[in-house]
């Protein structure tokens, strides 16, 4: 039992946001205990790296594919007792679970970049209080489904599923409606909808959102099917389901302490966690693709020696390096921010950029089975 899960039952009392069977909870004394549960939280997950967490105890770590997906499904399904009310629960809860670390009066705004351009339809922080409990939202931040509701088959109501809040964020109510119900594809540096009508969540937001949507699919399974929510091939799956795409930002995009803190008051709220977050790399154990980061040392040799191809510098005219302790050709991949391959090759420790690339793009390195990606900005 966690330290978080004493501090909130604690000061729980009987009235009415979370249910569980018959009985109603909600947090009486959170805004005066607030700064208490970020503290002992931040505490906690600073104990996790490089161990497997207690929640994954009983597991067998060793398998890999279909069979370690079925073992986290089960988990993370089972282990989820806790369903919140859509109205107040879910409010309550991203008033949590959404602070920004820096400044806990401000909730984090997912697809929210620049709080200084004089458009809030930007902002990348808010007041925690100046959600939308009216019927004019602007200015005002309030609950994004990063699965849209109507993406899931059958749609996800507002309860159940619909109320998960490892799906749930603080989003402005107007960057909200302008995302909808698109699907997620590569883009620019910022949150956009792309030419061909997706939606582009903005560098910052690429790990979250695929780690949000291989939860989802763990969770509820065929009814949030990746290729409802993101655009592109399922090449590294094995059996074709999780979407090339996802798995790339996976990689791309590295934990932050913020999905971290997330995940450990979740599990106080709900009973669950998001596998996912707590070690990206069982996303590259089931599904394949670029190796993500391992939380929990679990990568066999062959794995380690692929992970340990660095690709340098980030920034490049249109020459870079990787250093190569493989000492045979490697392939790779240079990705645009439209999902698109502008080239690819063999390389021993050297690429050259054929054509004026500009801006961000992905270069994957692959040996084997295994790859791994870098971000890598081209300037001219």
């Amino acid at each position: 039992m966690s330290l978080i899960y004493l501090v909130n039952t604690f000061f729980w009392k009987k009235k009415g946001f979370l249910t569980n069977g018959n009985n109603y909870y909600y947090f009486s004394s959170m805004k005066n205990w607030l700064y208490l549960t970020v503290f002992i939280v931040f505490y906690s997950v600073s104990t996790l790296k490089g161990q497997v967490p207690e929640y994954y105890q009983n597991l067998d770590l060793t398998t890999q594919g279909q069979e370690l997906m079925v073992q986290l499904s089960h988990l993370v399904s089972s282990t989820h007792v806790f369903e919140l009310s859509y109205t107040p629960g879910v409010w309550e809860a991203i008033k949590l679970t959404d602070l920004d670390p820096e400044n806990n009066e401000h909730v984090l705004l997912i697809y929210g970049f620049d709080n200084d351009d004089g458009d809030f339809i930007t902002d990348r922080t808010r007041g925690v209080n100046e959600n939308c409990t009216q019927s004019d939202c602007t200015g005002l931040w309030n609950r994004e489904h990063v699965l849209a509701r109507s993406q899931a088959n059958p749609p996800l109501q507002l309860s159940g599923a619909g109320t998960d809040v490892h799906n749930l964020r603080a989003c402005d109510a107007r960057m909200n409606e302008i995302r909808g119900n698109r699907r997620f594809a590569y883009g620019g540096s910022h949150a956009v909808v792309t030419p061909e009508g997706d939606f582009f969540p903005g560098e910052e937001w690429i790990g979250d959102v695929a780690r949000m949507m291989m939860y989802m699919f763990l969770r509820y399974g065929d009814r949030c099917d990746p290729s409802f929510v993101a655009v592109g091939t399922s090449f590294y799956d094995p059996d074709g389901r999780m979407i090339d795409l996802l798995l790339e930002w996976n990689a791309a995009d590295p934990v932050s302490e913020y999905e971290l803190n997330r995940n450990e008051i979740l599990e106080d709220l709900q009973g669950n966690r998001n596998p996912f977050i707590d070690n990206p790399y069982l996303a590259t154990l089931i599904w394949g693709g670029p190796v993500a980061e391992d939380r929990w040392s679990l990568s066999t040799n062959t794995e380690i020696i692929a992970s340990e191809i660095q690709l340098y510098p980030t920034i490049s005219t249109g020459l870079l390096y990787f250093t190569n302790p493989l000492e045979h050709e490697v392939e790779y991949r240079v990705i645009n921010n439209l999902g698109l391959i502008v080239q690819e090759g063999t390389s021993l420790g050297r690429i050259q950029i054929e054509r004026p690339f500009t801006g961000w793009h992905y270069v994957e390195l692959i040996h084997s089975s295994q790859s791994r990606i870098q971000k890598v900005y081209f300037q001219r």
